[in-house]
Formats: C-alpha cells, sequence, structure tokens
C-alpha cells in the first residue's frame, strides 16, 4: 500500500486529488494539510504513531501554497535529508516550475489540469523512487542541459520573485499578494522591485506584456 499525504491549500482541490487517488486500490490517503505549519505537525504527529517511521511515501505537494510555497517546502524537505519523496502537482504549465520543482528535489510534476490517471501513475512512479516526467518536460530538461546560454531572463528570477511576478502579470493587486503568500506589502513591494530590475521593465504594464509574450500567462 502506497500511504500519501496531499498539501494544498483549497480544500475542494483536496477533496478532488483525494477521490482520484482512493479509487486505486494500492494508494491510501493518510493526511492532509492546507499549508507547510500543517505539513510539518502533520508529518511529526504520524511520524510519532508509527513509531518513528516516515509519515508516508509520497507527499502530493501544490506550488502555490500560503506563506511558505511548495519550493520553500522542497528546499526544507532536501535539507532535512528526509526519505518522503515528493510528487508537484500545480495549476502552473510546466514550462514555469517544473525543472525548479525538480531540482529543489522532487520526484516529479504533474499538472492540476491534465488527466486524473496520470496523477495515479505518477504516485505510483514515485513512491519507486523514479522520476515522473511528462514528455514535454523531458524535453525541458534535454534543452535546459544542451542549452543553458539561452535562458530567458525571468529564469533567472528566484523562486519567490517568480512566484510574485506571474500573480502580477495575472492581475493581482500588491495587497493580494501579501495575503495570499502571508507576507507584507513591503517585502512584497521588494519582490516586485527585483523582478523589475532583473529583467529591466519600468513598470507592471511592460510586467504583464513581458509575461504573456513568454507563455507564462493567457492572453
Amino acid at each position: 500500500m502506497i500511504d500519501v499525504i496531499l498539501c494544498d491549500d483549497h480544500a475542494l482541490i483536496r477533496r478532488g486529488i483525494r477521490d482520484t487517488l482512493s479509487d486505486a486500490a494500492d494508494i491510501r490517503v493518510v493526511g492532509e494539510a492546507g499549508d507547510y505549519g500543517e505539513l510539518r505537525a502533520l508529518m511529526r504527529s504520524l511520524s510519532m504513531a508509527s513509531a518513528g517511521k516516515q509519515p508516508c511515501d509520497v507527499l502530493v505537494l501544490d506550488i502555490n501554497l500560503p506563506g511558505r510555497s511548495g519550493l520553500d517546502v522542497l528546499h526544507a524537505l532536501k535539507d532535512e535529508s528526509t526519505a518522503v519523496k515528493v510528487l508537484v502537482v500545480s495549476m502552473y504549465p510546466e514550462d514555469q516550475y517544473a525543472i525548479r520543482a525538480l531540482r529543489a528535489g522532487a520526484y516529479g510534476y504533474v499538472n492540476k489540469g491534465g488527466d486524473p490517471q496520470l496523477l495515479v501513475q505518477a504516485v505510483r512512479t514515485v513512491s519507486q523512487g523514479r522520476k515522473y516526467v511528462t514528455p514535454e518536460i523531458a524535453q525541458m530538461l534535454v534543452e535546459s542541459l544542451t542549452t543553458p546560454a539561452n535562458e530567458h531572463p525571468h529564469q533567472k528570477l528566484s523562486d519567490r520573485e517568480l512566484q510574485t511576478m506571474l500573480m502580477i502579470a495575472g492581475g493581482k493587486r500588491l495587497s493580494d499578494i501579501a495575503d495570499t503568500l502571508r507576507l507584507s506589502p513591503k517585502t512584497v513591494s521588494v519582490y516586485r522591485a527585483r523582478v523589475l530590475e532583473k529583467l529591466q521593465l519600468a513598470n507592471n504594464a511592460e510586467l504583464m506584456v513581458y509575461a504573456i509574450r513568454n507563455g507564462l500567462v493567457e492572453q
């Protein structure tokens, strides 16, 4: 039996993922969390209940969490050398976060809008210690190895800077971004300023045009 923990801040999405995985006879969802704090408490509780064993086989993790992002969680788990294997699920297309997630220690990346059965297949693959990548991600990995000089400017942004950029490009106000990420408006403003500087843009309007031209948001 493959034990799975779900970490996503949207209860309805967690329910959909749980129902999809529960239809598989060999997969069992043992816990759910809405953010990093809840996840840590849940993992400690399950570990204690199982006499120190790892709390689950696979952690299905959303990228866009409030407070510490999914990428932050990946870095934290990697630093702790945890044996839990992480499968990232996200509403963002593969070309925005997949490579970052894999480099941060994820075993796979699945888009939420894809075929639900791919999620089941991905969980099974990751539970065996193997990487799960779609053909699109495999192609991106090859290109990142063979043509590193052609990297787009936004690929040089930090994880939090990219997250802030995508939210601005999606039309969110800085105050809304601050609430979503559980950061102060001043901190979000600092991230915005860094994004504009690194991309050599003057304002939010130019940022949105850049995002559309590079396929980061839908037009």
